[in-house]
């Protein structure tokens, strides 16, 4: 199994990223919110699942091995593939995913295209205690989710060419402006780091 690709990206598309690895550009699928962190020419690094089909080979991508984990645990339930576990990923982030389906939130899984209520409890029921084993759920799982929020926020936009210690202001100062970071997801966070940034630019 391919487990990670680094290298230069050569361009970004809607829905993939194609990332130069030994002189080979390898086509990786991957969430609205880890494309927009991707810039051309830039290095990256992604963590990364392999899906073999009879006529094709596919890799998804994404920011962090916690995304990865949820991906490949999503299709261990009947009728959901890979485009589905990564249409999951792309509306909820890992740490909303794993909440509700720790939770048993129908309201929130049904907000992922494809997912029907039925859908959702099937996923809920059958990854229920999964989720709460790999990541944990709840307040003791909060002070967690907001340092895996703020360090893959404060990476994306160290790969983006911000010094470090501005970028960790800039995140704290966004996720001091939530209220909690228990309520902030990682896109949303790096937008408005992104535009704090750029005031002060």
């Amino acid at each position: 199994m391919i487990s990670s690709v680094r290298g230069e990206v050569l361009s970004v598309g809607l829905d993939h990223v194609v990332v130069e690895v030994g002189g080979v550009g390898l086509a990786v699928q991957a969430t609205p919110s880890t494309l927009a962190t991707l810039r051309r020419g830039e290095q990256t690094r992604l963590h990364t699942a392999l899906v073999v089909r009879e006529d094709s080979l596919t890799l998804f991508g994404f920011a962090g091995a916690d995304a990865r984990e949820l991906f490949t645990l999503l299709q261990t339930v009947s009728g959901i593939g890979p485009r589905l576990a990564l249409a999951a990923l792309a509306v909820l982030d890992p740490d909303k995913l794993r909440t509700a389906l720790a939770e048993g939130n129908i309201t929130v899984l049904t907000q992922v295209p494809g997912i029907g209520r039925k859908g959702a409890e099937r996923l809920s029921l059958e990854l229920r205690d999964k989720v709460t084993a790999v990541g944990g759920a709840g307040a003791e799982a909060m002070p967690a989710a907001g340092a895996t929020v703020r360090a893959e926020v404060v990476e994306a936009l160290t790969g983006l060419g911000f010094p470090l210690k501005q970028s960790e202001q800039a995140v704290e100062k966004v996720l001091a402006g939530t209220g909690g970071t228990a309520a902030a997801d990682t896109a949303t966070v790096l937008r408005a780091a992104l535009t704090t940034l750029g005031r002060k630019g």
